[in-house]
């Protein structure tokens, strides 16, 4: 391998005896280092029904021909048709270098086709291509395209990991943040007054259930993954106490937005509502927890 080759995207998920298959078509497919789903070059000619041919690596094989032919380029963007000019070099896990496209342009190349068809610019000897396209684009839509590469190359579980890390990296923050009033008293007050229970806006003593009804109408209201993040992060002892607030542990650009706008939608709901019943209802009408499914619209209770 040249040295030059060293620097090119790695393929980390993928295998050519599991193609990406659409409607009887099989196209290699891989998932790049950095997170890219590529089509192989080839397998995209080969499903296209195209004859191979051409330096691939100077854009001159058959697909960059036929794409910014004269037939097709009133159809063709400048953005697609530099893409397709310039296709990604990459190695795959077993060190060999292959040539793609973004899982994407697959659907671009497709449209294309069709829209010249049926303006009635393709050549007959075109027109089985553009039977391919239909067939493809039945096959797929452009929003499931990564999906399913996703799935045969199996990197669909690392994917749904890193979606939840790069999550945490927003709500949580790398350090504990100093204690800041975060919770105002109007807050508990309107839980106090749906519990029926007495409030003093000059104790600060709250029973220890105020800590599970506020993971219950604000933390479980946030998305999959930062609730348990944060009392990984804040252990309760064996009296049940934790060291810190939960919102300590929120990031402030973002983690701390989110909690205070929680915390505004949850108040004025509370204010609404004559019991502790309606304002849980409406709450799971208007904030569901991802963990439950909300209750069905159209119940009748009397505000």
């Amino acid at each position: 391998m040249m040295s030059e080759d060293m620097n090119l995207p790695k393929a980390t998920h993928g295998t050519p005896e599991n193609p990406l298959r659409i409607s009887g078509l099989a196209i290699p497919c891989y998932v790049l280092d950095d997170g890219r789903r590529v089509l192989v070059q080839r397998g995209m000619v080969w499903a296209l029904g195209m004859s191979r041919g051409g330096n691939v690596r100077r854009g001159g094989d058959r697909l960059a021909r036929f794409i910014t032919g004269d037939r097709l380029k009133p159809f063709v963007s400048k953005e697609l048709e530099v893409v397709i000019t310039n296709p990604i070099i990459f190695l795959t896990p077993s060190n060999s270098i292959a040539y793609g496209y973004e899982a994407s342009v697959l659907a671009d190349i497709c449209d294309v086709v069709l829209e010249a068809r049926l303006a009635g610019a393709l050549q007959k000897q075109q027109l089985h291509i553009a039977d391919r396209c239909e067939i493809l684009l039945r096959g797929f839509a452009r929003v499931g395209i990564n999906a399913l590469v996703d799935e045969v190359t199996g990197y669909q579980s690392e994917r749904d990991a890193n979606a939840l890390r790069r999550l945490l990296e927003q709500y949580i923050a790398s350090e504990l943040r100093p204690w800041a009033k975060t919770f105002d008293n109007e807050f508990y007050e309107q839980i106090f007054r749906l519990r029926g229970w007495p409030y003093s806006s000059k104790s600060s003593n709250r029973p220890r259930v105020i800590g599970k009804f506020t993971n219950e109408i604000i933390y479980k209201r946030f998305p999959p993954g930062v609730l348990e993040e944060l009392q990984r992060l804040n252990p309760a002892n064996q009296r049940g106490r934790r060291g810190h607030k939960h919102f300590q542990h929120l990031t402030e650009e973002f983690g701390k937005s989110q909690l205070k706008s929680h915390l505004f939608h949850v108040t004025r709901l509370m204010k609404m509502c004559s019991t502790w019943d309606k304002f849980i209802f409406l709450l799971d009408q208007t904030l569901p927890k991802h963990d439950s499914t909300p209750n069905i619209p159209g119940l009748e209770i009397d505000f």
